[in-house]
């Protein structure tokens, strides 16, 4: 069910065919404004529940469905939960705005939309080619957040994992945006990157340079306390080797080649959770 809906939603996440509504965030955006409010949620009981319902209510759909018509209804239900979780169109809209604005040479739009790209970090470059390289590194960064730690908790956990660390990303990205001081979810959200962060970097390491690569990964994801960024961005930029000129603008061509070396380890992901289904160790 793992690679299958993997697939899916890989494929329906290339061709935009979730509408904006159905988006995790989306969904996510209308259940907080709902059953939720700041003040509501400056209590860790709250916070608690807030996190943990949608994926009790994932984890009582999954349990209702199971062995229904040869389990086809559940695995539909894994491929829905998947597009779900996958599918970020604004992320790649601004992406995409930037790469556009770089390729104008629209210098201030191409800082403006490097902002908006990860508002919880802040931004802090000298020149084109740095930027390029920040943008790269968020690239890297936000193809683990939002797909790779998604991936690898929908392997191993289900669309309940899948659902629980994408409501902790949630509401630790509306902590950081609303500038409020809500308990637990930082410790939450650093806890199930914990593990996930230093899996998918060691792609990073396979996936390029591997000495390189690898020298970065044991220096940062050894160390228990290093945040999960750090050793994402680290070792992505260890592991690819930096252009310093050529036909692109300056502040895409560092960006272009840790997108290049993100792709190849989320191919390289999918391509060790086949050989796991064909060994049976993932269902």
């Amino acid at each position: 069910m793992a690679l299958f809906s993997l697939l899916v939603a890989i494929l329906v996440e290339r061709l935009k065919l979730l509408p904006s509504g159905w988006q995790f965030d989306s969904v996510m955006t209308r259940y907080q404004k709902k059953f939720w409010d700041s003040q509501s949620l400056k209590s860790a009981f709250s916070v608690a529940m807030a996190i943990v319902l949608p994926a009790l209510l994932v984890f009582v759909i999954s349990f209702l469905l199971d062995g229904i018509f040869f389990d086809i209804l559940s695995l539909l239900f894994w491929v829905l939960i998947s597009i779900i979780c996958f599918s970020h169109q604004s992320l790649r809209g601004v992406f995409k705005q930037y790469i556009q604005a770089a390729c104008r040479g629209d210098v201030q739009a191409c800082y403006r939309y490097a902002g908006e790209l990860d508002c919880s970090d802040c931004l802090d470059v000298v020149d084109e080619q740095d930027l390029g390289c920040k943008v790269g590194q968020t690239v890297a960064w936000l193809n683990y957040r939002y797909y790779g730690a998604v991936a690898l908790y929908l392997i191993f956990l289900g669309p309940v994992g899948a659902i629980l660390y994408c409501t902790v990303r949630f509401y630790s990205e509306y902590n950081s945006k609303n500038k409020l001081e809500m308990p637990l979810v930082d410790h939450l959200q650093m806890l199930f990157d914990w593990l996930p962060s230093r899996v998918f970097s060691f792609g990073y390491v396979l996936s390029g340079q591997f000495s390189e690569g690898l020298s970065a990964w044991r220096q940062y994801g050894l160390s228990v306390n290093i945040d999960a960024k750090t050793i994402v961005t680290n070792t992505a930029v260890a592991a690819e080797s930096l252009p310093e000129a050529g036909d692109a603008p300056l502040s895409v061509q560092s960006t272009l080649a840790l997108l290049a070396l993100s792709k190849r380890n989320f191919v390289l992901l999918l391509t060790l959770v086949s050989v796991l289904t064909i060994f049976g160790v993932v269902s």
